[in-house]
């Protein structure tokens, strides 16, 4: 899937927007005051919330997207509208006198929330200011190739006068409608192409418990799509994955993609503004869907609101490509596919680890060397000599086991998770082109003769020999078979 023509689409977002804000710190002691950590501040970022991640994950997609919201007349306000320029999002803020920017500070340390405080003052539009965002809506529209309306209750929505107004309008010039609902009226969606809820927010509406089972989920869900006369109904289930129902299909039930969650913040926003790009696209919704299940599954191994980026989107779908085409392929991973995915992980804290070899004949020796260089991070990519490679340095005779079964063995290994084939003689050139955290051999080979070790050490990364198991040889293996067919 070509990701690149985002650049000619544009998409509108309307909703509650807020400023987030990141206290980093450390925690070293309890107050002499209070029974409470004293944080040291190292670090503040800002950030665009509520419906503005909706419009900072569009821009990470490379798509053009503009914002509809309110703010106040204020500092926080000022930095929303300068934020949102620089991620080249086009700021469409209806000033209020009497509603502050929405604010959120968050004091973190050691990548746990301690404290959030909120500033907020959430009233309902007046209708002076309803009939301004109005306005501005209808000079905007009708260029988009589609509306976001992000809901956090915080007043934008509280009335489904403007709701109902815009989704009439949209409908009138064919333009999708995509909702992230909130609270348990949703007359005001009434019409909408999509509304994507969670389970509770579902459950909010139709009274229905988490303890029912799939086929409750999906009969509640395809009672609510008709009830309020929509289109299509995209509940997301976290690490259950998601379900979508719509007027002219059966149900689809989409499997979660995440491997690992460290923060689930944002990735409703995730989900939507991914949605309504793959619409843009000219994708179906069954495939847009499948495609905002990626973008989630992405954001949810990182720290913090951080939206998604289409290189990582665009790394995601090749590995599930791959991974449609044979099982465990996923892991096995061209060299530009490799860094796009690598570099992902090392933004959201995780430590790459590297190793590399022939793997011909796998055997306890390579599982345990692999295992070990996998303790020492949080993702372990392998380096996987070529036949022609092997060749080159064991002789015509060998490999035994041809490169793509050996990359099919390795790559099931529950430890690795990326295997990178590499044509040269050493693996220098890929580890110049990734550049992973922690660099591992055995410990037969000393320091200096670690190839690779000045490239990670120059970028402030780590050379690690580990202890080897002893008694096994793919030489020795293969020489014992020739014997044994001898005999």
């Amino acid at each position: 899937m070509n990701l690149s023509a985002l650049n000619q689409k544009r998409i509108l977002v309307v909703g509650d927007v807020m400023l987030d804000r990141y206290l980093w710190g450390d925690v070293k002691r309890i107050s002499p005051e209070a029974p409470v950590p004293v944080v040291r501040i190292r670090q503040q970022s800002e950030v665009p919330g509520g419906a503005g991640n909706v419009a900072a994950n569009l821009a990470g997609l490379e798509c053009p997207a503009s914002i509809l919201g309110v703010c106040g007349k204020d500092e926080a306000g000022n930095r929303l509208r300068k934020i949102f320029s620089e991620k080249g999002i086009d700021p469409l803020l209806q000033e209020s006198l009497v509603r502050p920017t929405i604010t959120k500070t968050r004091v973190m340390a050691r990548g746990q929330q301690l404290l959030r405080l909120d500033e907020e003052e959430p009233r309902i539009l007046s209708l002076e200011l309803e009939e301004k965002i109005f306005a501005r809506f209808e000079q905007v529209a009708p260029v988009c190739d589609g509306v976001v309306l992000s809901d956090y209750g915080k007043g934008i929505f509280q009335t489904p006068n403007l709701c109902q107004r815009i989704i009439r309008y949209c409908r009138t010039l064919d333009i999708p409608v995509l909702v992230d609902p909130k609270g348990s009226d949703w007359t005001r969606y009434q019409g909408a192409t999509c509304i994507t809820p969670n389970t509770a927010e579902l459950e909010r509406v139709t009274g229905s418990s988490a303890e029912e089972g799939e086929p409750e989920l999906i009969q509640s869900a395809t009672a609510t799509r008709r009830q309020y006369g929509l289109e299509w109904l995209l509940v997301t289930r976290g690490s259950r994955g998601m379900i979508l129902c719509g007027n002219d299909a059966s149900p689809l039930v989409i499997p979660a993609r995440a491997r690992e969650v460290f923060d689930v913040s944002g990735a409703g926003d995730t989900v939507i503004a991914t949605l309504a790009a793959g619409l843009a696209l000219g994708l179906s919704f069954s495939q847009a869907a499948q495609l905002s299940n990626l973008a989630a599954g992405i954001v949810v191994g990182k720290l913090g609101t951080q939206p998604i980026t289409r290189p990582e989107l665009s790394a995601a779908i090749e590995l599930n490509d791959m991974q449609r085409q044979s099982t465990g392929a996923s892991k096995i991973a061209i060299l530009e596919s490799a860094r796009i995915l690598i570099k992902s992980w090392q933004s959201s804290g995780q430590k790459v680890v590297f190793t590399n070899g022939c793997y011909d004949l796998l055997h306890p020796g390579h599982i345990h060397l692999l295992h070990q260089s996998r303790d020492l991070g949080d993702r372990l990519i392998v380096g996987l000599n070529t036949d022609a490679s092997v060749r080159r340095l064991k002789g015509n005779t060998r490999p035994i086991v041809a490169e793509r079964d050996r990359a099919a063995i390795i790559s099931a290994l529950g430890c690795v998770d990326l295997v990178v084939l590499f044509d040269e003689d050493t693996p220098l050139q890929l580890i110049r082109a990734i550049k992973p955290d922690i660099l591992v051999k055995g410990e037969d080979y000393r320091l200096d003769q670690v190839v690779g070790r000045e490239v990670v050490e120059s970028y402030g990364g780590k050379v690690c020999r580990v202890p080897l198991l002893q008694g096994y040889s793919t030489t020795q293996i293969a020489e014992k078979i020739a014997s044994t067919k001898l005999n």
